[in-house]
């Protein structure tokens, strides 16, 4: 966005309205002390560019609201104008930087709408993806925006692969699936410590066969090993520290599921005929991670 905004402020370059000006049009209107704000019908004066350069001063000066404010003016006073497609842009980003996230998806949505084919749109779906990935919550906390913000994601990445937001887009996707992954090992452990064993079972196994390129796998399945031993599974517990040992066997991880398993007479090797077996089948034959 660096670049878009400093093309557009050399666009508008030598249309920043003067002190004299401002104060002769009676420019202030009443939005609080701590705000600079030129009322609405003061800005009728002013031309698209005037009022662009406005909202760039109150970016320059951290006050993102009333940028927004700004760049949502000119959509109002100059619709179907370029200064209007430029000010929707920047209102979604100006939101965005006000962590008016909101508003941020409502402007960046509305400008995919209106200018789905602009050169703009990749920016905009970025920016609509953000304003849902810069709200994931703790691990402990509801997951929906961070499913929200990967469909959002996926979209920058396969509909703009070209552009260069795929890039930055899909390292956010990864960080967002390693986050969804870490909720179900927290309610796995939640489980496991409370002696819940089948329900902490079932959260490994949803990261093990759903998560498994994150860095959750290798702890989900030592958990299973734990969890399975409890529950008299042999087989399978046998068979997770299989998998481990073929595909982590560097980590802290097998070796403590070794020991564990070993200081019980057991092997590291598939056995049986469950979903573990038929994943250590098809790892072996190089069809799986």
């Amino acid at each position: 966005m660096t670049d878009r905004m400093q093309d557009a402020r050399m666009a508008g370059s030598g249309t920043r309205v003067s002190l004299g000006l401002i104060l002769a049009l009676g420019l202030l209107g009443a939005c609080g002390a701590t705000s600079n704000r030129l009322a609405p019908a003061a800005l009728e004066e002013l031309s698209a560019a005037q009022i662009y350069d406005q909202g760039e001063t109150s970016l320059d000066g951290g006050n993102a609201e009333d940028a927004a404010f700004y760049f949502g003016e000119i959509e109002r006073l100059y619709p179907y104008s370029e200064w209007a497609k430029r000010g929707l842009i920047m209102q979604a980003f100006a939101h965005h930087k006000g962590r008016a996230y909101d508003e941020s998806r409502a402007s960046a949505q509305r400008y995919l709408d209106f200018y789905p084919a602009d050169q703009d749109a990749a920016y905009a779906q970025y920016l609509l993806a953000l304003s849902y990935y810069d709200q994931i919550d703790d691990i402990g906390r509801d997951q929906g925006l961070t499913f929200q913000a990967l469909q959002s994601l996926r979209a920058v990445i396969e509909q703009y692969p070209d552009s260069s937001y795929a890039a930055e887009a899909k390292l956010k996707f990864d960080l967002a699936f390693d986050h969804l992954a870490g909720k179900e090992m927290e309610i796995g452990r939640y489980y496991l410590k409370r002696g819940h064993y089948a329900a902490a079972a079932r959260r490994f196994r949803v990261v093990v066969e759903e998560f498994q390129t994150t860095t959750h796998t290798a702890e989900a399945l030592h958990r299973l090993v734990e969890s399975y031993l409890s529950l008299g599974l042999v087989d399978e517990a046998q068979t997770a520290g299989a998998i481990l040992g073929y595909n982590y066997r560097g980590t802290d991880w097998y070796e403590d599921s070794y020991k564990l398993l070993t200081g019980r007479g057991l092997e590291l090797a598939a056995a049986g005929d469950n979903w573990l077996a038929a994943i250590y089948r098809q790892l072996v034959r190089g069809e799986w991670i």
